[in-house]
């Protein structure tokens, strides 16, 4: 899965379909999606849903989701910042690929995904 994709999650508390640009990052055949800018209503709808819907143009994927715990994150982090910095550095606060582990973002939301 390469490319940007906009994911539609219904909103947690008035039910609808919410969309946004996001960048999925597939890692060994896992793919996740990385919330750059943290804790936002995407992230929140997301959790609440536990799933949503990938787009790209007509083609629609179900997607189910589930949060990974903060020590699995830095390697995922890592790996997101290789390949999508161009688009998301700004949103990093000065954290690269090659930052030390104690800053390489464990606040920020990585979340495995999955078609269903």
């Amino acid at each position: 899965m390469r490319g940007s994709r906009i994911l539609a999650v219904r909103g947690a508390e008035v039910g609808q379909i919410r969309t946004t640009p996001v960048n999925p990052l597939e890692i060994g055949g896992a793919r996740y999606l990385v919330a750059p800018r943290g804790e936002t209503e995407w992230v929140r709808n997301l959790r609440a849903a536990r799933g949503g819907e990938l787009r790209l143009g007509r083609h629609r994927e179900p997607i189910g989701v589930e949060e990974l715990p903060d020590e699995a994150k830095p390697p995922i982090l890592r790996e997101y910042l290789r390949r999508w910095k161009t688009e998301t550095e700004k949103f990093f606060d000065g954290v690269t690929a090659e930052s030390p582990e104690s800053n390489s973002g464990e606040s920020l939301l990585a979340i495995p995904c999955s078609g269903s």
